[in-house]
């Protein structure tokens, strides 16, 4: 089962789970699909995107239940990234994670992360 993240603050997901979906953050809605990372992406993508932000969650999908709203397309440095042209439905969420700053001020991902949900 290949699996794809979002990195996404802690009462945006809790709304998710309210609504039994998730239709994406500020970012996803302006770019009209939600933005993913794979697991070697995803250290970056928190770096780049999420740095110093506290009270994040790390959620791991399940590609194969995505179908093909699943779309691999580059970023503007050429690297392919997932993107999912529709909603998250949570019945494709295989498990979600706290995402705390360490004390280097990095995200502290999952112990065995990339290698299972």
């Amino acid at each position: 089962m290949p699996l794809v993240y979002k990195i996404c603050p802690r009462d945006l997901w809790a709304t998710a789970e309210a609504r039994g979906r998730f239709t994406g953050a500020p970012v996803d809605v302006a770019d009209g699909f939600i933005h993913f990372s794979t697991a070697a992406q995803a250290a970056e993508t928190a770096a780049r995107h999420f740095a110093g932000a506290r009270d994040l969650v790390l959620v791991a999908v399940d590609t194969d239940a995505l179908g093909a709203a699943l779309r691999f397309e580059p970023s503007r440095g050429g690297d392919l990234f997932p993107h999912l042209y529709g909603d998250l439905s949570l019945e494709a969420v295989r498990a979600v994670h706290d995402l705390p700053l360490g004390p280097d001020g990095r995200h502290v991902f999952p112990e065995a992360f990339g290698d299972a949900a």
